[in-house]
């Protein structure tokens, strides 16, 4: 809203992309910065040409209070936007800066690739001099980044501003739901931080029963969902969906997913960076690695559709038949390696956005291995030859315990090749919950439990 205020506030016309993936909250958000604001919203539809100038000239109709405007046939968008900005009525007030939207700018580039030049025809010749801002706005991340924001379209360097709207980073969750804090962490592994997904839980039963009703019976939305984001996203869905659930069923590594899928490697290769790009999977190589290393390892990233292939993907037969009560019984016992690998997720996320160590500056965060050996999180500050060795730990642990985990991480640190003469080096562990963190945090470990993680979030929140 700060980014959109600032570029409605500004002396020139301007071209703003808003993207991000469905249901994300890129309507609410454009819908609230237009509200008493002088200009009107139009989402395109499928239908084509014809129809979406038509639909478009009925919504720009309604704000230039002219019936006329609304029964006039145009023959393309330069001659609807010409006339538009031609009326007598378009600014209200001399000087008046008008907003113009389009939400779901994707579905006219894909049924005409051309829309792209034609648009940037109408912001040379019509907008370019004019007191707007017109925003356009899509779902398909793919679409927007390639044929919007990528350098060979035509709008690329018309545009003034681009955002991408992303999921609510892991303490809003609170604000919608009023679970302790391991079950918000169960939360964000099963939907992340998607604001229409959230909404969909019911704050008055537990997350167990939530995820009956939303996930595992039949007509529910988030039970469909999953299939419907990838089907929109990508015209070869079928593939996609091989490749993310063999990445689910813990086949991490190119020449696995190849073996599980029948894929060629070449055009496997093409569709996880395809899936990369989208920030739906990650890339993944060791922090200490060079830009060329091979043996790299790939993760889904996206909450919702890591739990959808590893829990409602396969019993889609026995939700079908309305036994989605059996099916969470049979996966609740065996979902703590799930959560676990989730909380590394998390931990990761809430690292980079400053949890915990604020004291250091990553310039490179990320997972180590090396043969047997693996580090959860390993990350440099290169400003002042520091680095972080940490480990994440889905259970609850004695200080005992947590002392052998550390001593374990510091051999395992020796291994990792970083300024080994100058650095200095920070060993944590993060868990559900600690004992004896006091004795450890005086010997100079960094720990951390769940109790740690809601009062830093209520913190974060609170702007202190």
């Amino acid at each position: 809203m700060e980014f959109l205020t600032g570029h409605y506030n500004s002396r020139i016309p301007e071209l703003i992309i808003i993207y991000g993936r469905r249901r994300v909250g890129k309507t609410t958000l454009i819908s609230r910065f237009l509200k008493n604001r002088p200009g009107f919203y139009f989402m395109a539809s499928e239908e084509g040409r014809a129809g979406n100038i038509r639909d478009f000239a009925d919504v720009a109709g309604d704000y230039l209070k002219d019936p006329d405007f609304k029964r006039t046939n145009y023959p393309d968008w330069q001659a609807l936007f010409k006339s538009l900005i031609s009326h007598r009525n378009f600014s209200h007030a001399p000087g008046e800066r008008v907003v113009i939207v389009i939400d779901e700018f994707s579905y006219l580039i894909s049924k005409n690739k051309g829309v792209p030049s034609s648009f940037q025809k109408i912001w040379d010749l019509i907008f370019s001099d004019e007191n707007i801002i017109l925003i356009l706005s899509g779902s398909s991340v793919s679409t927007m980044e390639t044929e919007v924001l990528g350098y060979k379209s035509p709008l690329y360097g018309r545009r003034t501003g681009q955002w991408q709207v992303e999921p609510l980073f892991y303490p809003y969750l609170r604000d919608f739901l009023p679970y302790d804090e391991e079950e918000l962490v169960m939360v964000w592994s099963v939907i992340g931080g998607v604001p229409a997904y959230l909404r969909l839980f019911n704050p008055e039963i537990s997350l167990w029963e939530n995820i009956l009703e939303q996930m595992l019976s039949k007509g529910s939305y988030l039970y469909l969902e999953a299939e419907i984001l990838l089907r929109y996203e990508f015209r070869e869905a079928g593939n996609y969906i091989s490749i993310l659930r063999a990445l689910s069923s813990g086949f991490t590594t190119l020449s696995s997913v190849c073996q599980q899928t029948g894929l060629d490697k070449s055009m496997l290769s093409k569709y996880l960076s395809v899936l990369a790009g989208l920030h739906i999977v990650k890339d993944e190589a060791p922090v200490t690695a060079h830009s060329g290393y091979r043996k790299r390892h790939y993760r889904i990233l996206d909450p919702y559709l890591n739990f959808w292939f590893a829990v409602v993907y396969p019993h889609r037969m026995e939700i079908e038949t309305k036994r989605g009560v059996e099916v969470l019984e049979s996966v609740k016992s065996g979902m703590s390696a799930y959560f676990g690998k989730m909380f590394e997720n998390l931990c990761m996320e809430i690292i980079q956005n400053g949890f915990f160590f604020e004291d250091m500056r990553f310039s490179k965060l990320g997972r180590w291995w090396f043969k047997e050996n693996e580090i959860d999180i390993v990350g440099f500050d290169e400003s002042s030859d520091k680095a972080l060795f940490c480990e994440c730990k889905w259970i609850n642990l004695s200080e005992k315990k947590t002392r052998g985990v550390l001593k374990s991480l510091t051999k395992k640190a020796s291994l990792v090749e970083w300024n080994n003469e100058n650095r200095s080096e920070t060993y944590a562990l993060i868990a559900k919950e600690i004992s004896g963190k006091e004795n450890l945090r005086a010997e100079g470990y960094r720990v951390f439990d769940l109790e740690d993680l809601r009062e830093i979030s209520r913190s974060y929140l609170s702007g202190a």
